[in-house]
């Protein structure tokens, strides 16, 4: 799993002119799957986007999650992070998992960081032809991906 973590003060998703949620202060986060993606992928990574210290303490230090922040979480499937631009002009998207695969991961995942931010989090739909719109604070943009655990 890759994901593109934004700190924003706020964000939404909207599908056919209707938004279809929306945070204020927390994380925008875009999370694409591959074929490869296990259980453990949506474990490890919930764990961290939920503990990932990028929120301005008293002194103005990033060092409270958004978890301690009670900030909010918006996440949006983007099959486009798993883009392969090594040929041509035209990027590939044949790392990127279809539907099949991909959703029951993407559904885990949003149970997963409801489960360990404490709190309900946003959602884009899968597949769907979205509008996302954010105000990055900072901005602060943090790169995740599962198979560079180490």
């Amino acid at each position: 799993m890759r994901a593109v973590i934004q700190r924003v003060s706020e964000a939404s998703v909207t599908i056919d002119n209707a938004v279809k949620s929306s945070i204020g202060a927390g994380l925008l986060v875009l999370v694409g799957i591959e074929d490869a993606d296990t259980k453990e992928d949506v474990e490890w990574l919930s764990t961290k986007i939920v503990n990932c210290r990028i929120f301005n303490d008293e002194a103005g230090v990033m060092n409270v999650s958004v978890k301690d922040a009670g900030g909010d979480i918006l996440l949006v499937s983007q099959f486009t992070l798993h883009a392969s631009t090594k040929k041509g002009n035209r990027p590939s998207y044949i790392k990127a998992s279809k539907a099949d695969i991909a959703i029951p991961l993407y559904e885990q995942m949003i149970t997963q960081l409801t489960t360990d931010l404490g709190k309900a989090v946003g959602t884009g739909e899968f597949g769907a032809d979205m509008k996302v719109r954010l105000l990055n604070d900072g901005p602060v943009t943090i790169l995740i991906d599962t198979k560079n655990k180490e």
